[in-house]
């Protein structure tokens, strides 16, 4: 059976720790993943990641930076609650500044289904103005990147995810 999969970097690369998804889809950039797996870095631009969603994606795997109050460069995966999807749309008020709750909940709104979305969040050190990933966050990035290629290489059933994991 046939399956899609997106695999999403969002963040802003001139706010430090903020810039942890893209530097995680440059990073899987590197090596082939499985042929069902779109690889793309989304960066700030929220509205083209509801876009992009619209066309159906079984599962979407956002790599972010994830305030969680952890020690910086902490791992997750959280399976968030999508019940409320579609409600917080009127929230768009800068297409290229949409938080990752306001994209998810757009996608109904542009006639969009949302399959499973898993989150791979690192907790940030800082996501003060600046270019370049603090220490802890540029040292988690490998094994950041196996974490996506885990769950996009099983069947979306067998990926069984309770609130978050700290890897």
């Amino acid at each position: 059976m046939s399956r899609r999969i997106l695999v999403a970097g969002v963040g802003n690369i001139f706010r430090g720790d903020d810039g942890f998804g893209p530097a995680v889809v440059r990073r899987l950039e590197q090596a082939p993943l499985p042929e069902d797996v779109t690889l793309r870095d989304f960066g700030i631009r929220g509205i083209h990641l509801a876009y992009e969603l619209v066309d159906g994606y079984d599962l979407l795997v956002l790599v972010d930076a994830v305030d969680r109050q952890a020690v910086p460069g902490s791992l997750f995966v959280i399976e968030p609650d999508l019940s409320g999807a579609g409600e917080a749309a009127g929230s768009m008020l800068d297409a290229h500044d949409l938080a990752p709750q306001a994209v998810l909940s757009l996608v109904p709104v542009l006639g969009g289904r949302l399959g499973r979305v898993l989150v791979v969040g690192c907790q940030p050190e800082s996501v003060a103005d600046g270019m370049g990933l603090s220490a802890p966050v540029a040292a988690c990035l490998g094994q950041a990147a196996e974490l996506v290629r885990r769950l996009v290489g099983e069947p979306q059933e067998t990926v069984a995810v309770h609130g978050e994991r700290r890897g």
